[in-house]
């Protein structure tokens, strides 16, 4: 039994950009949520994502969060994307756009969280080596703080 994938050419042009558009936004939707914490935090949950929503004039059922972070294919008003974006504070093109730059915000978070874990595995090597060569060790930290 041979399996058949669907495809952008097996479905009428709008269905497809409608599908494409669904996991673009769920991608977007799922990187705030790993990047964006809220004002107490800790990373958003349902409820904080509802009740910013409807700060911002709409409400957001759980049903339709979810559809929204599994890329389903829906319509979503654009109240809801209105609403989504001020959650997160980013503009609501961004949301849909396929390509573009990262807000701002969100590359600042990014860029910690980067050196965060730069930070952890300089730790983890430190105590894993043991006593090294203080000219050893950095050559170590210059290659981990190097951008790729």
């Amino acid at each position: 039994m041979e399996l058949t994938y669907v495809n952008d050419f097996d479905l009428p042009p709008e269905r497809a950009a409608g599908i494409r558009r669904a996991e673009t936004l769920a991608r977007k939707i799922n990187l705030l949520l790993d990047v964006i914490m809220s004002d107490s935090g800790k990373p958003f949950d349902y409820p904080a994502i509802r009740d910013g929503a409807q700060k911002a004039g709409y409400y957001l059922s759980r049903t339709r969060w979810s559809l929204l972070k599994s890329g389903k294919e829906q319509v979503v008003p654009e109240e809801a994307l209105r609403a989504i974006a001020a959650v997160f504070d980013v503009d609501p093109d961004y949301l849909l756009q396929e390509d573009g730059n990262l807000p701002e915000r969100v590359e600042a978070e990014l860029e910690l969280l980067r050196s965060l874990r730069r930070a952890e595995v300089r730790n983890f090597a430190a105590r894993a080596l043991g006593p090294v060569d203080p000219e050893a060790l950095k050559a170590i930290t210059k290659i981990l703080d190097e951008d790729n």
